[in-house]
């Protein structure tokens, strides 16, 4: 079995034919900074004393003190605003991890098959972020809904914790490994032509 085949085996996107993935890599992209602009308007209203970091402070709470804190910040037009974020991040990491996703799967293919595993590992990962990131946002809607308890914001900060981590992961192996692929490709190209 060649590489290739074994990696749309066990690589996500594996489905997709290999003609495909580079544009719909590019549609993601595309997806993932849109999205990207939107939660960034709808998260200035968000950025207060109690919340620095706007949703990223409430994300990482961690207890209600500190979550109700980032609340009462926000007030009921803020409180609004959050709602909205956690709405659109919804689009978002369907967008994200899809565009990091396959990134991870495209350069695991140009890398060969040693470099290629951790690529396919983090390839899943963001399937895994995104998961954590969903119920991450469910936690952060049960406080807007006025839901408090000790679970919902530890619930939060200990899924979003992990998801940072696989985004970051992801987005590394993407950029270093797609420059050590163009690194590899150029100097193939520079000795043909000696």
């Amino acid at each position: 079995m060649s590489f290739t085949t074994a990696l749309k085996l066990r690589a996500p996107f594996g489905w997709l034919a290999a003609g495909y993935q580079k544009p719909v890599f590019v549609v993601l992209v595309g997806l993932t900074l849109a999205a990207m602009g939107g939660l960034q308007v709808l998260g200035r209203p968000l950025k207060t004393g109690a919340a620095d970091q706007g949703i990223v402070s409430f994300e990482l709470a961690g207890d209600p003190a500190a979550a109700q804190a980032i609340l009462d910040s926000w007030g009921p037009a803020g409180q609004v605003y959050a709602g909205l974020s956690l709405g659109l991040d919804y689009l978002f990491m369907v967008a994200y991890a899809g565009s990091i996703g396959l990134g991870c799967v495209l350069v695991a293919g140009r890398l060969g098959a040693k470099a290629a595993t951790p690529g396919i590992l983090l390839a899943w990962g963001q399937i895994a972020a995104a998961l954590l990131d969903s119920l991450e946002n469910y936690a952060l809607i049960q406080l807007l809904l006025g839901n408090s308890g000790q679970l919902w914001p530890l619930l939060a900060r200990w899924c979003a914790i992990p998801k940072f981590g696989l985004v970051v992961a992801g987005l590394l192996y993407v950029g270093l490994g797609g420059l050590a692929a163009w690194i590899v490709r150029a100097n193939g190209r520079g000795e043909g032509q000696d």
